[in-house]
């Protein structure tokens, strides 16, 4: 296996031959509806879908569609990340810019930039953040619990994660910062 990710409760790993294997609970299809060809290189898990990209820059994403995650996702190519938050995941498109599909209720698609220049990108439980070829970081998504509200101004950021209510941008002297 060359990576693995995890959702509410089943997992996906991804082999060194491209194809995924799935385990865990299966309450919405998430091992039984799994891709079976090969050709991917990248996994990400929300709560009940996981997201697989294929080396052609298109997206496949299987199980729940309660909340559009499968339904709303992008048919076209030219991705080079994928993240998943709770109900919802995001792409990075080569051309630096955001695509998000699935739940909208709390902003976690409704707020995200429309702008370009992103390099990375992170998903917490309702939120998200994005990591500008400048250094600086861009949030989106939920306020509630300030996974937004004390994002960073400045720049200098090369990596971010985030939590379930949370997100982190490490500085490139390897200080961070956290919201």
């Amino acid at each position: 296996f060359v990576a693995i990710a995890c959702g509410n409760d089943h997992s996906v790993a991804l082999r060194i031959d491209g194809t995924v294997v799935t385990w865990g609970g299966s309450s919405y299809e998430q091992r039984n509806d799994a891709p079976t060809c090969g050709g991917f290189v990248a996994i990400a898990c929300g709560n009940d879908h996981s997201v697989a990209l294929r080396i052609d820059g298109t997206v496949v994403t299987w199980v729940a569609s309660s909340h559009g995650q499968r339904n709303d996702a992008p048919t076209c190519g030219g991705f080079v990340a994928i993240a998943c938050g709770r109900h919802f995941s995001v792409g990075l498109r080569i051309d630096g810019t955001v695509v998000t599909w699935g739940r909208r209720t709390e902003g976690e698609r409704n707020d995200a930039p429309t702008c370009g220049g992103f390099v990375a990108i992170a998903c917490g439980m309702h939120c998200s953040v994005g990591l500008r070829i400048d250094g600086t970081v861009v949030t989106w998504g939920r306020r509630t619990e300030g996974e937004r509200n004390d994002a960073p101004t400045c720049g200098g950021f090369v990596a971010i994660a985030c939590g379930s209510y949370h997100s982190v941008a490490l500085r490139n002297d390897g200080r961070h910062e956290g919201t």
